[in-house]
């Protein structure tokens, strides 16, 4: 498929694909007029490569993980590099998950604010009877 196939099968636009061929994450092969061509298993090794990049994972990294990927087999390095991503991925985890707890604190104190939570409330003058 050509790249502009790949596109838009993937949502991934075209000069993203290029970087990523730049970058090694992805191969392609020139016709004789110079066009790339991807084959079937392009649209997942977009798919993976996406989802790293929305992990937190940089170009450099992911390029050190794709072997690993291709051959099912991790070295001890690329099994420590692994194990170290997932790790930080695990701490964002929890660090999100705070500050949702956080958010839902506020959202509840927004929706029926009282003078505990909130200084402007403590700062009113007592209504008179």
């Amino acid at each position: 498929m050509r790249i502009g196939d790949l596109a838009a099968g993937t949502g991934v636009s075209v000069r993203s694909l290029r970087y990523y061929e730049e970058q090694g994450l992805l191969a392609a092969t020139r016709t004789p007029s110079g066009q790339r061509t991807y084959g079937p298993s392009a649209v997942e090794r977009v798919q993976l490569v996406q989802q790293l990049f929305g992990a937190g994972l940089s170009s450099r990294t992911i390029v050190q993980l794709l072997p690993c990927v291709d051959s099912g087999r991790a070295t001890p390095e690329s099994f420590a590099l692994l194990v170290a991503e997932r790790d930080r991925i695990t701490a964002q985890l929890a660090e999100l998950e705070a500050a949702r707890a956080r958010l839902d604190e506020v959202i509840a104190i927004s929706e029926h604010p009282t003078a505990e939570h909130c200084p402007a409330l403590r700062d009113q003058p007592a209504q008179a009877a």
